[in-house]
């Protein structure tokens, strides 16, 4: 007796899905592995791209970037190593064709979701490894950077009050632009 086996295009696409985003996370875990991830800011880690822009409270705090791209906040407290906690997080694609035929894409930070303790001060670095670049914001933080493709955006700051707030890419805010690339940096009390 000979079983046949029907499969969907549905199925097809939605393991095709899950192949990507498995790929996706290997990926990241090497680029982690590779990059000092977790780590504190070393020489193996440093920018290559600058950051646009970054203010971290619009109203009392200083600001000051330098050559490299590194852009850090004027008189933070640091741990012991004086440098702060690096975090890497990279840019992601997922890409498939709709039933219709026309191609979906959308766009994600890789990891989604990142936790930090209050007063800690953050080395978040972000890699750009799909889409030509991001231009992104820090709700909550008032910072902006951009992230390139094939470079790495450091942006620092301190997290001084509990809460989530989005990292935000204004190229793909939504689902109307292969969106919505948001991820979340919860500050833990």
């Amino acid at each position: 007796m000979t079983k046949v086996v029907i499969i969907s295009k549905k199925q097809i696409r939605n393991w095709a899905i899950i192949t990507f985003m498995a790929v996706g996370a290997i990926g990241a875990a090497w680029y982690w592995g590779h990059s000092g991830g977790g780590s504190n800011y070393s020489e193996t880690s440093k920018p290559t791209s600058k950051v646009n822009e970054a203010k971290v409270n619009e109203t009392t705090k200083a600001v000051s970037g330098n050559m490299n791209g590194t852009v850090k906040q004027a008189g933070l407290s640091v741990n012991e190593s004086g440098q702060g906690r690096t975090i890497n997080i990279v840019t992601g694609e997922f890409k498939t064709t709709g039933a219709d035929g026309k191609p979906i894409e959308a766009y994600r930070w890789d990891p989604g979701t990142i936790h930090v303790k209050q007063g800690e001060l953050i080395n978040l670095s972000i890699f750009g490894v799909n889409g030509t670049n991001h231009p992104f914001i820090i709700d909550g933080l008032s910072i902006k950077g951009e992230v390139k493709k094939g470079k790495e955006t450091v942006v620092s700051f301190k997290a001084d009050k509990p809460g989530t707030y989005r990292i935000i890419c204004l190229t793909h805010p939504d689902i109307a632009h292969n969106g919505p690339m948001v991820g979340y940096i919860v500050v833990d009390a």
